[in-house]
């Protein structure tokens, strides 16, 4: 249980989750298994690199100690992940290799803004680090989940049919509603690490406008102002109200736990019950694909 939720293999399953719900809204093909194995192997690669480093000197909470103890284990399953997402991709590469020689500027901007977005996210230094930029980090995690999980999908499809890359309306706004959904998730918890935080003088939102204000001045109403945002598109789209029911779900999923972070939580809390919204939400997404008619 500890290994697959501090060994961030649960984020993992996040990613692919939500690239099928974001492959089923924008009504493409779905890649193959290799794609969601890519995909997976490399998302836990790059969230176990933030940890792997971790001391109890540093940082005594339960995730900290567990890297300390399984350090042997956790850089054996980095190795084998790293070999098996490169595996992965020389497999995927083949099927998109014509349309990457036939990308022109604006279609490889598009592709390698996220990789370069979350290149920059470790840095070279502290300094150069985008995990240092305070109020926007949650924005940046955001946009790198967001362009992984909707555009990715979208341009691996149009690679594959050697088509131009672009994005649709309907790309752009899944992109914005995942990447402010993973924003919001990423203010909620940045609360567990409140004390943390304070201590060394970052500047996040619990810390700079305290606990009450982060969650009814901040959250509050970028999740209003997200869930308004869905409910225009989707009748604009003529939604049927059984399928706009069911993608409000997380909406209000949301915002019952931004309510509850008011109480100290411990950090699985944090790792289960916030993240698992993302979970949440890919299932309710999905759903909301399914003709019941």
């Amino acid at each position: 249980m500890k290994s697959f939720f501090f060994g961030n293999y649960f984020y993992g399953v996040c990613v692919v989750a939500l690239s099928i719900e974001a492959t089923r809204q924008q009504q493409i093909a779905f890649a193959p298994i290799v794609y969601y194995l890519f995909i997976f192997c490399a998302t836990v690669v790059f969230y176990t690199k933030a940890y792997i480093s971790e001391t109890i000197n540093v940082a005594p909470n339960k995730r900290s100690v567990w890297y300390v103890n399984n350090k042997k284990s956790v850089f054996t399953s980095q190795v084998l992940l790293t070999v098996l997402a490169v595996v992965f991709g020389l497999l995927l590469l083949p099927n998109i290799i014509g349309g990457i020689k036939n990308m022109d500027a604006k279609g490889l901007l598009y592709v390698s803004i996220v990789p370069i977005v979350g290149f920059f996210y470790y840095g070279f230094t502290n300094k150069l680090s985008l995990r240092n930029t305070h109020w926007l980090k949650p924005f940046v995690i955001g946009f790198v989940w967001a362009g992984l999980v909707t555009l990715f999908p979208l341009f691996y499809t149009q690679l594959q049919l050697g088509k131009a890359i672009s994005v649709t309306s309907i790309s752009l706004f899944l992109f914005i509603k995942n990447l402010m959904f993973i924003a919001v998730l990423c203010i909620m918890f940045d609360i567990k690490d409140y004390a943390t935080d304070y201590n060394q003088q970052l500047k996040t939102f619990v810390v700079s406008y305290g606990l009450r204000k982060t969650i009814f001045n901040i959250l509050f109403p970028l999740i209003i102002i997200g869930f308004a945002s869905f409910l225009v598109v989707t009748t604009s789209k003529h939604f049927s109200l059984f399928r706009i029911g069911l993608n409000a779900i997380p909406f209000l999923l949301v915002l019952l736990v931004a309510y509850s972070m008011h109480q100290r939580k411990s950090i699985f809390y944090y790792l289960v019950i916030i993240d698992g919204l993302m979970l949440a939400k890919a299932i309710f997404g999905c759903l909301g694909m399914i003709d019941f008619s």
